[in-house]
């Protein structure tokens, strides 16, 4: 015994003076399962405890007697039966049937992917206990692998009602959206409601697993997974394991539908589905008797019920009681029957060789013999295929249809399919592709990425990336649409609609609104503000002067190098004010005073002179110098003064 079971304070504890605990079983998170014997029947049973920590919260002991309640109205030979429910002191606890064995999930890390025959002999058992559930009004809401019981004799049950509820009080929200969120239907994710159709869900998902080894969704966090079976479809188990029969895949995608409307109403119409498939693939789960009915065990458990062997699975089982022997007088009635039985057996024999004789003349004549099978004409053009087939003496009829896979001009298939039987000289239908079809999309500006990646996956286009950019002409979150034809011709924006085709790839182009701006701003905020905005800022500045910004603050940027969009990551260069700009004074010595003024002021000074030389006419007066002389650099408005001189 481990140190663990050592340490379980209620091993070897007497619980209600009935349940002597043996060891420990299992633990999850809501409660701890022992083995146990029931001394007053002289059984073992399996003791389901709940959690002392959980035993003051009255939700947890309401779905705790829930499960009780739920797996007691359950008479079906693949469901746990519930025995008892009870309280000892503080502890709540279930009486349970004690099925020695491993469960699913157990199965599926030792073996990672089933058979075919196994994974329909478990969906077979798991449905027929669902089926009494659903019939009952009983919706389980947990179906997973770790509920799947495999037991050593070959029993299979399904177990833990814990999150069971009527069909009439179906919804859950919050901290009550239960269930492993790998197996969690759509509706549950979207709106928090279940129903028998949610169980059906979770066993399309556990038989893609069983048939591939693997989930169809994963993801790093619970939401990504939990988003996947909102918005995506399962895909077909084939594409995994190509061993898959196509009966199989049908069932797994009926069964994982999104809407819940398209899938099974409930266990019993997917079961029904299992059973003509089973007859289809002539596969049918073995069934034996593991006792005689009511004989004890030798571990003093009563039996005598019919159990399932898994087939290829290595989990048999050999009778532990011989059935009944058969009396001396059944013997010799049994030998006087084979006795007279040999004369009609001749009869017989002869019969059959004559109708068998019959059956090949109409076989060969008017019956299946002298039909042909349609040919294999995928990827020839219609000429190819139309000779192939007239090899068999059938008359080929053309027929376009588009197609993403398969080149124009080139055969998708037929119709009838290839391998079908048919009568010589029957038309068949040559599927000639057409190519992509031709799409018109509509403006997808203003809506979510989700959205728009939505409608493009409807029209069979992929997003193969996206980019962000800032703009001042689109608001942050806008999306564009990049299309890239498959036939390699010139991309197509699609931003507000285009017309394409399906097959090609899409690249989003999403807004991130105006570039922050930083003009006014110090060099390091400047510097800060781009680099938050995932741009590269060289360490080189342009100076340039300024009348608005002053010296020293940033006035901008450069533009884009190539010009367009700024995206993360770009290079920005940044344009720092050195100050007002400065202007040359103009050289005016030897002009008149009025012609001197109207030069200084054009350049964008003003000018002063002496007032005693205003009343002098123009052509009088003469220039003789300036202060600041010709050639200074001065601010625009400096006030410049001029010498004037009279001559005659």
């Amino acid at each position: 015994m481990s140190t663990s079971q050592q340490t379980d304070p209620l091993i070897g504890r007497l619980v209600d003076g009935r349940y002597r605990v043996r060891a420990r079983i299992a633990r999850g998170g809501m409660a701890t399962v022992y083995v146990a014997t029931d001394l007053r029947l002289e059984r073992r049973i399996a003791l389901k405890v709940m959690h002392g920590h959980l035993s003051d919260d009255t939700v947890f002991q309401s779905r705790f007697i829930q499960e009780a309640r739920a797996a007691a109205r359950l008479a079906d030979p693949h469901v746990v039966n519930v025995f008892d429910q009870g309280q000892d002191g503080d502890m709540a606890y279930l009486v349970m049937e004690y099925l020695p064995g491993i469960t699913l999930r157990e199965l599926l890390r030792e073996q990672r992917r089933l058979t075919v025959p196994q994974a329909v002999s478990i969906l077979d058992a798991i449905l027929s206990g669902l089926a009494a559930a659903h019939r009952a009004g009983i919706v389980h809401r947990d179906v997973k692998p770790e509920n799947v019981l495999l037991a050593e004799d070959g029993r299979i049950k399904i177990g833990d009602f814990g999150l069971a509820r009527a069909t009439t009080a179906n919804t859950a929200t919050g901290a009550q959206l239960l269930g492993t969120i790998a197996y969690l239907a759509p509706e549950l994710v979207t709106r928090g409601t279940a129903d028998a159709r949610s169980d059906i869900y979770a066993l399309g998902i556990m038989l893609y697993e069983m048939l591939t080894g693997e989930q169809p969704y994963k993801g790093e966090q619970p939401m990504q997974i939990a988003f996947q079976h909102a918005t995506d479809s399962v895909p077909r188990p084939s594409v995994k394991n190509p061993g898959v029969p196509e009966p199989l895949d049908e069932l797994v995608l009926w069964a994982t539908e999104k809407n819940p409307d398209d899938r099974p109403v409930d266990a019993r119409e997917m079961l029904e589905r299992l059973r003509e498939i089973e007859r289809d693939l002539a596969i049918a789960p073995v069934v034996t008797r593991t006792a005689l009915i009511g004989a004890p065990r030798d571990d003093g458990i009563p039996s005598g019920e019919l159990t399932a062997v898994l087939p290829s699975t290595g989990m048999t089982l050999t009778p532990t009681h011989p059935l009944d022997e058969v009396d001396n007088a059944t013997q010799l009635r049994s030998a006087m029957k084979r006795r007279q039985s040999r004369g009609a057996w001749i009869v017989a024999l002869v019969v059959l060789l004559a109708a068998l004789a019959a059956g090949l003349g109409w076989w060969f004549g008017s019956g299946p013999g002298s039909m042909v099978a349609v040919a294999d004409v995928s990827g020839m053009t219609f000429a190819e295929a139309q000779a192939r087939l007239a090899e068999d003496s059938l008359v080929a009829i053309e027929r376009g249809e588009n197609s993403i896979e398969v080149e124009a001009g080139r055969a998708i298939g037929t119709d009838p399919p290839s391998g079908s039987r048919v009568d010589k000289d029957a038309d068949v239908t040559v599927l000639i592709s057409l190519g992509p079809a031709e799409v018109q999309l509509e403006s997808m500006l203003g809506k979510p990425k989700a959205e728009v990646a939505g409608l493009l996956d409807t029209q069979q286009i992929t997003v193969d990336g996206e980019r962000v950019f800032y703009t001042e002409t689109a608001p942050d979150g806008i999306v564009g649409v990049m299309i890239h034809p498959a036939d390699g011709s010139e991309d197509v924006p699609c931003g507000e609609g285009c017309t394409v085709h399906q097959g090609d790839t899409a690249t989003l182009w999403v807004s991130l609104g105006p570039l922050p701006s930083v003009q006014g701003q110090s060099v390091d905020a400047a510097r800060a503000t781009l680099t938050d905005a995932e741009l590269v800022v060289t360490d080189d500045v342009i100076e340039q002067a300024s009348e608005d910004i002053a010296e020293g603050l940033v006035i901008g940027t450069t533009e884009r190098e190539g010009g367009n969009w700024w995206r993360p990551g770009d290079e920005v260069t940044l344009i720092v004010s050195n100050g007002p700009p400065l202007f040359e004074v103009p050289d005016v010595v030897g002009q008149t005073r009025d012609g001197a003024i109207a030069d200084l002021e054009a350049a964008g000074f003003q000018v002063d002179y002496s007032a005693l030389w205003a009343p002098f006419p123009d052509e009088v007066t003469e220039v003789a110098s300036s202060d600041p002389v010709a050639g200074s650099m001065l601010l625009k408005g400096t006030r410049v003064y001029i010498e004037i001189t009279v001559s005659g």
